[in-house]
Protein backbone atom coordinates (compact mmCIF):
# COMPACT_ATOMS: atom_id res chain seq x y z
CA UNK A 1 0.00 0.00 0.00
CA UNK A 2 1.65 3.77 -0.51
CA UNK A 3 -0.04 6.25 1.35
CA UNK A 4 0.65 9.86 0.09
CA UNK A 5 0.90 12.21 2.79
CA UNK A 6 0.89 16.62 2.77
CA UNK A 7 3.22 18.00 4.59
CA UNK A 8 7.26 17.04 5.45
CA UNK A 9 7.55 18.14 9.25
CA UNK A 10 4.36 18.33 10.83
CA UNK A 11 4.02 15.81 14.05
CA UNK A 12 1.98 13.24 12.47
CA UNK A 13 3.68 13.27 8.86
CA UNK A 14 6.77 12.03 11.11
CA UNK A 15 4.74 9.96 12.91
CA UNK A 16 3.62 8.65 9.84
CA UNK A 17 6.89 7.67 8.42
CA UNK A 18 8.16 6.11 11.58
CA UNK A 19 4.73 3.56 12.00
CA UNK A 20 4.40 2.97 8.11
CA UNK A 21 8.13 1.38 8.25
CA UNK A 22 6.88 -0.75 11.14
CA UNK A 23 3.81 -1.46 9.35
CA UNK A 24 5.46 -2.31 6.15
CA UNK A 25 3.69 0.11 3.62
CA UNK A 26 5.22 3.10 1.80
CA UNK A 27 4.40 6.31 3.04
CA UNK A 28 5.54 9.13 0.84
CA UNK A 29 5.62 12.63 2.18
CA UNK A 30 5.20 15.57 0.06
CA UNK A 31 5.53 19.39 1.09
CA UNK A 32 7.00 22.42 -0.43
CA UNK A 33 8.13 22.90 -3.52
CA UNK A 34 6.90 20.02 -4.89
CA UNK A 35 3.39 20.80 -2.99
CA UNK A 36 2.29 23.89 -2.47
CA UNK A 37 -1.01 23.97 -0.63
CA UNK A 38 -1.42 27.56 -1.85
CA UNK A 39 -0.95 26.04 -5.58
CA UNK A 40 -3.91 23.71 -6.83
CA UNK A 41 -1.99 22.84 -9.74
CA UNK A 42 1.25 21.55 -8.01
CA UNK A 43 -1.22 19.77 -5.64
CA UNK A 44 -2.41 17.95 -8.35
CA UNK A 45 1.17 17.10 -10.14
CA UNK A 46 2.52 16.06 -7.27
CA UNK A 47 -0.10 14.02 -5.71
CA UNK A 48 -0.57 12.32 -9.51
CA UNK A 49 2.70 11.33 -9.53
CA UNK A 50 3.09 9.69 -6.56
CA UNK A 51 0.02 7.69 -7.75
CA UNK A 52 -1.29 6.66 -4.24
CA UNK A 53 -3.65 3.92 -2.82
CA UNK A 54 -4.58 6.75 -0.25
CA UNK A 55 -4.04 10.25 0.53
CA UNK A 56 -3.82 12.02 4.33
CA UNK A 57 -4.29 15.42 4.16
CA UNK A 58 -2.15 16.45 6.85
CA UNK A 59 -0.54 19.75 6.27
CA UNK A 60 -1.72 22.74 7.36
CA UNK A 61 -1.78 26.43 8.79
CA UNK A 62 -1.44 25.46 12.57
CA UNK A 63 -0.29 28.58 14.18
CA UNK A 64 -3.55 29.49 15.95
CA UNK A 65 -2.99 32.97 17.44
CA UNK A 66 -1.05 34.23 14.40
CA UNK A 67 -3.93 32.98 12.33
CA UNK A 68 -5.89 35.78 14.12
CA UNK A 69 -3.29 38.58 11.99
CA UNK A 70 -3.54 36.19 8.92
CA UNK A 71 -6.72 34.87 8.14
CA UNK A 72 -5.94 34.75 4.53
CA UNK A 73 -3.12 33.02 4.24
CA UNK A 74 -5.36 30.61 7.01
CA UNK A 75 -8.25 29.84 4.77
CA UNK A 76 -5.50 29.87 2.14
CA UNK A 77 -3.68 26.53 3.51
CA UNK A 78 -7.09 24.94 5.73
CA UNK A 79 -9.87 25.61 2.90
CA UNK A 80 -8.35 26.12 -0.27
CA UNK A 81 -5.17 24.00 0.33
CA UNK A 82 -7.62 21.03 1.85
CA UNK A 83 -9.68 21.42 -0.94
CA UNK A 84 -7.53 20.96 -3.45
CA UNK A 85 -6.06 17.90 -1.76
CA UNK A 86 -9.34 16.70 -1.75
CA UNK A 87 -9.94 17.34 -5.38
CA UNK A 88 -6.91 15.34 -6.23
CA UNK A 89 -8.23 12.43 -4.59
CA UNK A 90 -11.21 12.20 -6.51
CA UNK A 91 -9.77 12.71 -9.79
CA UNK A 92 -7.34 9.63 -9.34
CA UNK A 93 -10.31 7.74 -7.52
CA UNK A 94 -8.93 7.23 -4.21
CA UNK A 95 -9.81 7.72 -0.44
CA UNK A 96 -8.93 11.12 1.26
CA UNK A 97 -8.09 10.83 5.05
CA UNK A 98 -8.10 14.70 6.44
CA UNK A 99 -7.67 15.79 9.74
CA UNK A 100 -9.41 18.28 11.82
CA UNK A 101 -9.42 19.71 14.94
CA UNK A 102 -11.86 20.05 18.07
CA UNK A 103 -11.46 23.89 17.59
CA UNK A 104 -14.90 23.75 14.82
CA UNK A 105 -16.33 23.64 18.08
CA UNK A 106 -17.26 26.61 20.55
CA UNK A 107 -16.35 24.30 23.25
CA UNK A 108 -19.81 25.11 25.21
CA UNK A 109 -21.21 21.78 25.33
CA UNK A 110 -21.58 20.46 29.26
CA UNK A 111 -20.62 16.83 27.30
CA UNK A 112 -17.97 15.66 24.80
CA UNK A 113 -18.75 16.58 21.25
CA UNK A 114 -20.56 13.88 19.20
CA UNK A 115 -20.12 14.26 15.17
CA UNK A 116 -23.10 16.07 14.33
CA UNK A 117 -23.33 18.56 17.37
CA UNK A 118 -23.82 22.02 15.76
CA UNK A 119 -19.93 23.50 14.62
CA UNK A 120 -19.45 27.26 15.92
CA UNK A 121 -15.58 27.87 15.96
CA UNK A 122 -14.49 31.15 17.91
CA UNK A 123 -11.31 31.61 16.49
CA UNK A 124 -10.06 32.13 12.58
CA UNK A 125 -8.07 29.35 12.88
CA UNK A 126 -10.92 26.93 13.70
CA UNK A 127 -13.34 28.74 10.67
CA UNK A 128 -10.62 27.84 8.39
CA UNK A 129 -10.27 24.33 9.79
CA UNK A 130 -13.95 24.20 9.22
CA UNK A 131 -13.88 25.19 6.01
CA UNK A 132 -11.14 22.73 4.93
CA UNK A 133 -13.69 19.80 6.08
CA UNK A 134 -16.85 21.47 3.79
CA UNK A 135 -14.26 21.77 0.59
CA UNK A 136 -13.45 18.29 1.22
CA UNK A 137 -16.86 16.93 1.94
CA UNK A 138 -17.93 18.92 -1.26
CA UNK A 139 -14.90 17.52 -3.36
CA UNK A 140 -15.66 13.40 -2.83
CA UNK A 141 -17.78 11.08 -1.09
CA UNK A 142 -14.78 8.99 -0.28
CA UNK A 143 -13.27 10.56 2.63
CA UNK A 144 -12.92 10.28 6.52
CA UNK A 145 -12.46 13.22 8.03
CA UNK A 146 -10.64 12.67 11.40
CA UNK A 147 -10.89 15.79 14.66
CA UNK A 148 -8.14 15.51 16.87
CA UNK A 149 -7.41 17.54 19.41
CA UNK A 150 -4.33 18.65 21.46
CA UNK A 151 -1.74 16.90 19.59
CA UNK A 152 1.36 15.77 20.87
CA UNK A 153 4.95 13.67 20.34
CA UNK A 154 8.25 13.36 19.84
CA UNK A 155 8.31 15.03 16.53
CA UNK A 156 8.14 19.14 16.27
CA UNK A 157 7.10 21.84 18.46
CA UNK A 158 4.25 20.95 21.25
CA UNK A 159 2.87 21.41 24.52
CA UNK A 160 4.69 18.27 25.96
CA UNK A 161 8.29 19.30 24.15
CA UNK A 162 7.64 23.00 25.54
CA UNK A 163 6.87 21.71 28.95
CA UNK A 164 9.98 19.45 29.55
CA UNK A 165 12.53 22.09 28.09
CA UNK A 166 10.60 25.10 30.37
CA UNK A 167 11.08 22.34 33.22
CA UNK A 168 15.09 22.22 32.76
CA UNK A 169 15.17 25.41 34.23
CA UNK A 170 12.03 26.47 36.13
CA UNK A 171 10.89 25.03 39.09
CA UNK A 172 7.26 25.85 38.50
CA UNK A 173 5.13 26.32 35.84
CA UNK A 174 1.72 28.20 35.66
CA UNK A 175 -0.34 26.19 33.61
CA UNK A 176 -4.35 26.44 32.78
CA UNK A 177 -6.41 24.39 34.68
CA UNK A 178 -9.93 25.17 33.37
CA UNK A 179 -9.84 23.90 29.97
CA UNK A 180 -10.84 20.41 29.79
CA UNK A 181 -9.33 17.96 26.36
CA UNK A 182 -7.68 15.07 25.46
CA UNK A 183 -4.09 14.72 24.91
CA UNK A 184 -3.43 12.69 22.04
CA UNK A 185 -0.20 11.28 20.72
CA UNK A 186 0.95 11.78 16.76
CA UNK A 187 1.98 8.13 16.69
CA UNK A 188 -1.51 6.81 17.85
CA UNK A 189 -3.03 9.02 15.78
CA UNK A 190 -0.94 7.50 12.89
CA UNK A 191 -1.27 4.26 13.83
CA UNK A 192 -5.27 4.49 13.30
CA UNK A 193 -4.36 7.03 10.01
CA UNK A 194 -3.13 3.94 9.03
CA UNK A 195 -6.04 1.09 9.96
CA UNK A 196 -8.37 3.80 8.65
CA UNK A 197 -6.39 3.54 4.83
CA UNK A 198 -6.44 -0.13 4.99
CA UNK A 199 -10.06 -0.08 5.86
CA UNK A 200 -10.93 2.80 3.26
CA UNK A 201 -9.20 0.99 0.04
CA UNK A 202 -11.01 -2.46 0.27
CA UNK A 203 -14.00 -1.19 1.54
CA UNK A 204 -16.59 1.12 0.21
CA UNK A 205 -19.46 0.81 3.00
CA UNK A 206 -20.47 4.24 2.90
CA UNK A 207 -20.53 4.04 7.22
CA UNK A 208 -16.85 4.29 6.69
CA UNK A 209 -17.25 7.31 5.08
CA UNK A 210 -17.56 10.86 6.76
CA UNK A 211 -16.88 12.71 9.67
CA UNK A 212 -14.85 11.02 12.79
CA UNK A 213 -13.43 12.09 15.79
CA UNK A 214 -9.86 10.53 16.96
CA UNK A 215 -8.55 11.12 20.36
CA UNK A 216 -6.65 9.66 23.50
CA UNK A 217 -8.55 7.41 25.85
CA UNK A 218 -9.46 9.64 29.01
CA UNK A 219 -9.72 13.47 29.50
CA UNK A 220 -7.95 16.37 31.37
CA UNK A 221 -6.65 19.63 31.93
CA UNK A 222 -3.57 21.27 30.54
CA UNK A 223 -2.37 21.73 34.24
CA UNK A 224 -3.48 17.80 34.42
CA UNK A 225 -1.31 16.87 31.36
CA UNK A 226 1.95 19.06 32.56
CA UNK A 227 1.36 16.96 35.71
CA UNK A 228 1.31 13.77 34.27
CA UNK A 229 4.64 15.32 32.09
CA UNK A 230 6.44 16.42 35.14
CA UNK A 231 5.26 12.95 36.73
CA UNK A 232 7.25 11.60 34.54
CA UNK A 233 10.24 13.81 34.38
CA UNK A 234 10.39 12.98 38.39
CA UNK A 235 10.26 9.02 37.75
CA UNK A 236 13.18 9.42 35.15
CA UNK A 237 15.69 12.03 36.67
CA UNK A 238 14.58 13.00 40.29
CA UNK A 239 13.50 16.89 38.74
CA UNK A 240 10.77 18.09 40.71
CA UNK A 241 8.43 20.84 38.66
CA UNK A 242 5.76 22.45 40.52
CA UNK A 243 1.93 22.62 38.42
CA UNK A 244 0.21 25.90 40.06
CA UNK A 245 -3.17 25.94 38.39
CA UNK A 246 -4.48 29.15 36.34
CA UNK A 247 -7.70 30.19 34.61
CA UNK A 248 -7.94 31.25 30.81
CA UNK A 249 -8.30 34.74 32.06
CA UNK A 250 -5.10 34.66 33.60
CA UNK A 251 -3.41 33.42 30.38
CA UNK A 252 -4.67 36.00 27.53
CA UNK A 253 -3.99 34.92 24.20
CA UNK A 254 -5.51 36.25 20.34
CA UNK A 255 -7.15 33.66 19.77
CA UNK A 256 -9.88 32.23 21.93
CA UNK A 257 -9.90 28.52 22.73
CA UNK A 258 -12.87 26.27 23.41
CA UNK A 259 -13.39 25.52 27.11
CA UNK A 260 -14.89 22.34 26.44
CA UNK A 261 -12.15 20.32 23.92
CA UNK A 262 -13.26 17.37 24.81
CA UNK A 263 -14.79 14.59 21.77
CA UNK A 264 -16.51 11.31 21.50
CA UNK A 265 -15.26 8.54 19.71
CA UNK A 266 -17.80 6.15 19.83
CA UNK A 267 -18.34 6.50 16.42
CA UNK A 268 -15.22 5.58 15.41
CA UNK A 269 -15.11 2.19 17.62
CA UNK A 270 -18.37 1.20 15.97
CA UNK A 271 -17.29 1.89 13.14
CA UNK A 272 -14.08 0.75 12.51
CA UNK A 273 -12.94 -0.70 15.83
CA UNK A 274 -10.30 1.56 16.47
CA UNK A 275 -9.70 3.16 20.50
CA UNK A 276 -6.36 4.71 21.62
CA UNK A 277 -5.06 4.34 24.25
CA UNK A 278 -5.48 6.71 27.20
CA UNK A 279 -3.37 10.03 27.02
CA UNK A 280 -1.92 9.37 30.19
CA UNK A 281 -0.36 6.17 29.37
CA UNK A 282 0.78 7.45 25.96
CA UNK A 283 2.14 10.94 27.69
CA UNK A 284 4.83 8.44 29.74
CA UNK A 285 5.85 6.78 26.77
CA UNK A 286 6.85 9.83 24.87
CA UNK A 287 7.85 11.23 28.10
CA UNK A 288 10.20 8.36 28.40
CA UNK A 289 11.28 8.10 25.40
CA UNK A 290 12.51 12.05 24.97
CA UNK A 291 14.58 11.63 28.57
CA UNK A 292 16.13 8.74 26.84
CA UNK A 293 17.14 10.94 23.92
CA UNK A 294 18.86 13.58 25.69
CA UNK A 295 18.17 17.15 26.67
CA UNK A 296 14.69 19.00 25.46
CA UNK A 297 15.20 20.62 22.60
Amino acid sequence: MRLVVTGKQGQVVSSLLERGRAAAIEVIALGRPELDLADAASVRSAIAAAAPDAIVSAAAYTAVDKAESEPDLAFAVNETGAGAVAEAAAALGVPVIHLSTDYVFAGDKAEPYVETDPTGPVSVYGASKLAGEQKVAAATDNHAILRTAWVYSPFGANFLKTMLRLGESRDVLRVVADQRGTPTSALDIADAVIAVARRLKADPDPALRGVFHLTGGGEGTWADFAEVIFGGLRERTGREVRVERITTADYPTPARRPANSRLSTKKLQSSYGIVLADWDASTRGVVDRLLAAGPAT
